[in-house]
């Protein structure tokens, strides 16, 4: 996902390992008739699942059983990033996003988050950093645990797990509602909540909910399995869920707001037992936008490149049932949708590179990566 803590810095040498069995493989076909854009496939990755730029134009990408890759630009050269902790990755658990500290030129550090299990096997997210080493064997190095979900719940679903870094350097988390209903909101949880944290992982100061009894570290809460979040250049703050069947969401997050779930949803419970749809007065604020079927949205940015000008300020969705690419438009603090772009393969990641290209990650075990750049 795109955020403020992937701006481009001075990094350091070109990473050495090989894979022969990555390179760029150029996807342009009649089948991309109606799309503005061509593909080209880069590499391959076995269940990929964030990915971020560093200052040279390599990448940090990770795969959901645990393994964190820098990868050259062309996808040529890999090699593994020693020092992750170990995941469990069953369901929906994984080693799951990744970012760059907004100063990383100075202090190297890297943001990460994956899933753990406890002895007692109760499972929760947790939000991680390390100092990254970069030579021919990368390494992170001093990695510290600086937030840990609560509580931990049997179970491999909604973990969440996405990172931002904002304008002012706090830092946003997202801790999905495990798949537990209730703890959404329950004020004493981190589940079913977006939480703002300081870059060390302890609460930060002001968040509104504190006040009302609430976890510190809540910034909002009714959320259910939040899988992106990101900035828009008026400093709204806009983040993408997966509803129950159907009532996938886009919302305008606000402080200290409810967002329903589980009380209120545009989506049905997978036995097709009704949910109240949210509705004027029910106390709870709803989506900007929603799918009914759901398209299960992985990730969202704000593009900002040069690369689709007519893009710049668009919110742009991956989707993995829907197998598409999706583009929001934004007025201000309303959203549209736009275009739908079928990409024929689950998506599990979108992401700006530094020439204004569009990055996808496929999810599966052949996931592949791919460069979208706008056709000739």
């Amino acid at each position: 996902m795109m955020s403020y803590a992937r701006t481009l810095l001075p990094a350091a040498a070109l990473l050495a390992a090989c894979n022969p069995q990555s390179g760029a493989v150029a996807q342009d076909s009649g089948a991309q008739d109606g799309r503005p854009f061509s593909v080209t496939e880069v590499a391959e990755f076995v269940s990929p699942w964030a990915m971020t730029f560093l200052p040279d134009g390599r990448m940090l990408i990770t795969e959901k059983a645990g393994a964190m890759l820098l990868v050259s630009p062309d996808g040529k050269t890999r090699a593994a990033v020693s020092g992750i902790p170990a995941v469990s990755s069953a369901g929906q658990g994984a080693l799951m996003d990744v970012v760059l500290h907004p100063e990383f030129a100075r202090n190297h550090w890297v943001y990460f988050s994956y899933s753990e299990a406890r002895a007692d096997g109760l499972k929760g997210v947790v939000l991680a950093r390390g100092t990254l080493s970069d030579s021919s064997s990368p390494s992170l190095q001093n990695v510290e645990t600086l937030f840990r979900a609560d509580p931990y719940v049997e179970g491999n679903g909604h973990f969440s797990g996405r990172i931002l870094f904002a304008p002012d350097g706090h830092l946003f988390f997202t801790n999905g509602d495990r798949q537990k209903f209730t703890p959404a909101q329950d004020p004493k949880a981190t589940l079913g909540k977006v939480l703002r944290l300081n870059e060390d992982g302890t609460a930060a100061k002001g968040n509104p909910l504190a006040a009302k009894g609430f976890h510190p570290a809540a910034w909002t809460y009714g959320n259910r399995n939040l899988l992106g979040i990101a900035f828009d250049p008026k400093g709204n703050l806009w983040e993408v869920e997966m509803g129950p069947k159907g009532g996938d969401e886009v919302n305008l997050i606000k402080p200290g707001v409810n967002y329903g779930w589980p009380n209120a949803s545009n989506g049905s419970h997978y036995d097709g037992k009704d949910i109240p749809d949210h509705a004027p007065g029910d106390g709870y604020q709803a989506p900007k936008i929603w799918w009914n079927p759901s398209i299960s949205p992985g990730d969202l940015i704000v593009y900002s490149g040069k690369a689709f000008p007519e893009w710049r300020g668009d919110i742009l969705i991956a989707a993995l049932s829907g197998k598409a690419l999706i583009r929001i438009e934004l007025n201000g603090t309303d959203a549209n949708k736009a275009d739908q772009w079928d990409m024929g393969a689950r998506i599990r990641e979108v992401e700006q590179g530094p020439d204004g290209a569009v990055w996808l990650l496929e999810d599966g075990r052949k996931g592949r990566l791919l460069k979208l750049m706008p056709k000739r």
